[in-house]
């Protein structure tokens, strides 16, 4: 098992950070260092069909065991890009063995420590040997993570042959952090009844829902005047972008909401008293507040513009994923499969909500149910990043353990 580990530090040296703003596919070409890395490993597994396409796509398919040729083709899928967030280049990992229950000092010249009052959930892994970031930089389990313990469970799978399986397919994507993930990805071609991306968290997740998902950019039109003669002729782009996020209920924001709780989250607001920008994402797992909440910010939009007896501000509205739950629920045996290897290794399933997305849950609206499996990491996007070095192994015999139990179907 120590190749999961060994996979995931090579693979967390190589930026492959996106970019929300590109008019490329996959929107950073560097992407294409690690997919180029994974084709050449998986061909070293001896899986020779191997391939990376134009889009930064790499498929792979692992034989079936003698036998089991013609059962359900399952499919393993997980993001080689990191989130635009935070930092993914220069990624300086650092081992945290048998953790004793205080405070990490992530970086001492900086002063950048991570207590566990602060992120308790540190305090499950007290003994246990954890991946940490140096402070500077994300680290990257999400989701080089999951690469690594796709790699690790094929080749387990190959050292162990009497270990009996299906044909078991192997995808590598690009650009899921923008969620232009599955853009350009051929659901026939990959060729598999069903799938999982290793893309969540806590060592025993198992995800068949997520949120909803819209996107709002506004722009917004100000008059700029010299502020000594600006005297009801000024019209301030920023406050106005201001009082329109004080239209947004304060609670409904990221920071005061969990479980099945959506919101409304400013991520970007630049600008001039000329001309600003805000963009928000909006979330809500069940789909009729997701419309209201759609509803809401057009409305707002709309009381801004009524007030200023003009169109200050013009908003894009676009939805962008839906939750997959719609998608997957018709397919129990799926989640059965997966929710047995969890207990079958020794985990207790979690079944919550994704807050967030994956590629699965556009992978289930294009006829390929893909719900999540855990990759054992914690706080993504950021330098307080960490993965249980256990949580890994657990991963990759979840994997080798689906298999398993597919071809026993």
């Amino acid at each position: 098992m120590q190749s999961v580990i060994d996979r995931f530090i090579r693979y967390i040296k190589i930026d492959t950070e996106s970019a929300r703003e590109s008019d490329t596919y996959p929107s950073t070409l560097k992407q294409f260092d690690l997919a180029k890395l994974l084709e050449s490993e998986l061909k070293e597994l001896g899986l020779t069909d191997a391939a990376t396409d134009e889009f930064g796509y790499v498929t792979a398919t692992l034989p079936a065991s003698a036998g089991k040729e013609g059962i359900p083709v399952v499919g393993f899928l997980a993001h080689m890009d990191t989130s635009p967030d935070f930092s993914g280049k220069d990624v300086k990992p650092q081992f945290v063995e048998d953790y004793d229950g205080g405070t990490l000092v992530l970086n001492e010249e900086k002063d950048i420590r991570m207590s566990p009052e602060e992120f308790p959930d540190l305090k499950k892994y007290i003994g246990k040997t954890l991946i940490t970031t140096d402070g500077t930089t994300l680290l990257g389990a999400d989701d080089k993570a999951g690469v690594a313990e796709i790699m690790a469970a094929v080749e387990y799978l190959l050292e162990h042959p009497e270990i009996k399986h299906g044909p078991i397919k192997i995808g590598f994507t690009p650009d899921e952090e923008v969620g232009s993930g599955v853009d350009h990805i051929n659901v026939e071609a990959f060729g598999a009844d069903f799938a999982y991306t290793v893309d969540g968290g806590e060592a025993g997740e198992v995800q068949y829902e997520n949120f909803n998902a819209a996107g709002a950019e506004l722009t917004i039109h100000g008059r700029n005047v010299h502020p000594g003669k600006a005297k009801l002729k000024m019209r301030n782009a920023l406050l106005i972008g201001m009082e329109l996020n004080e239209l947004l209920p304060v609670f409904e924001r990221p920071e005061f909401t969990e479980k099945y709780e959506g919101f409304f989250h400013l991520f970007l607001f630049n600008g001039t008293v000329e001309e600003a920008t805000m963009t928000y994402i909006i979330r809500d797992h069940d789909r009729d507040k997701f419309e209201q909440k759609k509803d809401l910010i057009k409305k707002a939009v709309d009381f801004i513009n009524i007030k200023y007896s003009a169109k200050v501000i013009d908003l894009k509205l676009d939805d962008q994923y839906y939750n997959m739950r719609e998608m997957v629920q018709p397919h129990p045996e799926i989640m059965a499969v997966a929710i047995q290897a969890v207990k079958d290794v020794g985990l207790e399933p979690i079944i919550e909500p994704i807050r967030g997305g994956t590629d699965g849950s556009r992978l289930s609206y294009m006829g390929l149910p893909t719900p999540n499996l855990f990759t054992g990491g914690h706080y993504y996007h950021g330098k307080f990043e960490f993965i249980p070095v256990f949580a890994m192994h657990k991963a990759v015999e979840t994997l080798v353990r689906i298999g398993e139990l597919v071809a026993q179907k």
